[in-house]
């Protein structure tokens, strides 16, 4: 019903930058919260960073003042740069949203998520 592509991601050194940028597509009626987790070997998966449809942001600590997620609801898509990198922040990253989907009398609300992009940052 909903899917999301993600693109950005890659090898940077330490102090870098990098955005990641993920489009949802399908049956959507609405994109609420979307967001950026991720998971680093041998590590839970973990939100770095969502944003609701108004614009609330939420991050975990590790990344504050370091990283911004944004959105455009006209083309459901939401972004994350990334700035000041550190090899802490290396993982795969997912894209997640909250969206309400579906044709005819099948629509529901559900979570999505995409494939992952990896981010790697050399030390």
């Amino acid at each position: 019903q909903v899917q999301l592509v993600e693109s950005g991601g890659g090898l940077v050194q330490a102090g870098g930058s990098l955005s990641l940028s993920c489009a949802a597509s399908g049956s959507i009626f609405s994109v609420n919260t979307m967001g950026w987790y991720r998971q680093a070997p041998g590590k839970q998966r973990e939100l770095v960073a969502s944003i609701t449809r108004d614009g609330r942001q939420n991050y975990v600590d590790s990344v504050k003042g370091r990283f911004t997620i944004s959105r455009d609801n006209a083309k459901n898509t939401v972004y994350l740069q990334m700035n000041s990198l550190k090899p802490e922040d290396t993982a795969v990253y997912y894209c997640n949203a909250h969206a309400v989907a579906g044709t005819g009398p099948f629509v529901s609300a559900g979570d999505y998520w995409g494939q992952g992009t990896q981010v790697t940052v050399s030390s």
